[in-house]
């Protein structure tokens, strides 16, 4: 439904261990703190225990992305139409799916490609802009991939992220809409696709 192949490169790039909240540098500097989780990628990696590298990609996709706003954003305009209830509903639903759908799977992704090497940055209004490149294990041209940053009670949190010019938070959206346009235009057919792949997710 979110276009798993592309959503999972993307977490690939960007989850780490069970550890301490980024160091304050990284909080702070946008090149460092993709730099880190870059870093932390790899170690998860190293986790002889799957139970554990499972654990920590679940966690720390949730410290570090921002769940909520990316969650808002895939609904769009449906968020107009559905109630306060079905809207939190919604969320919630949105979080358990993303993180135990893809975090099961990042361990494996982690190691098949270098570490995202920043490009460039750049500070707007609500966060920054982190332009990077990762060199694929099979010698192909590096992948371009930027990150959308937005801060969040003095951190960064990732609120999006473009691979090769095609955005997450986008392509989420585009597909929660085909399920409401096949649906007779009703968002109420959101929420029983997202129940029904969360139950799904949460079983993997």
């Amino acid at each position: 439904m979110l276009r798993r192949s592309h959503l999972t490169a993307v977490l690939a790039l960007a989850t780490g261990i069970l550890a301490p909240s980024i160091p304050a540098p990284a909080a702070n500097d946008p090149a460092a703190f993709i730099n880190n989780l870059g870093n932390q990628a790899q170690i998860v990696a190293r986790n002889p225990s799957p139970p554990q590298r499972v654990a920590g990609f679940r966690q720390l996709f949730r410290e570090n992305f921002d769940v909520p706003g990316l969650g808002r954003f895939v609904l769009g305009r449906f968020a107009r139409i559905l109630n306060a209830a079905e809207q939190q509903e919604f969320l919630s639903l949105f979080a358990t799916y993303v993180v135990c759908t893809y975090s099961d799977r990042l361990s494996d992704l982690a190691t098949g490609d270098g570490l995202p090497r920043v490009t460039g940055t750049r500070l707007d209004a609500d966060g920054a802009f982190v332009s990077s490149e990762v060199t694929r294990s099979n010698g192909t041209r590096p992948v371009r991939v930027d990150w959308r940053l937005i801060q969040r009670d003095g951190a960064y949190k990732i609120s999006d992220v473009i691979i090769d010019g095609l955005s997450m938070a986008v392509n989420g959206r585009a597909s929660l809409e085909g399920v409401a346009e096949r649906n007779g235009e009703q968002p109420q057919a959101i929420l029983a696709v997202m129940r029904q792949e969360s139950a799904s997710a949460a079983l993997r």
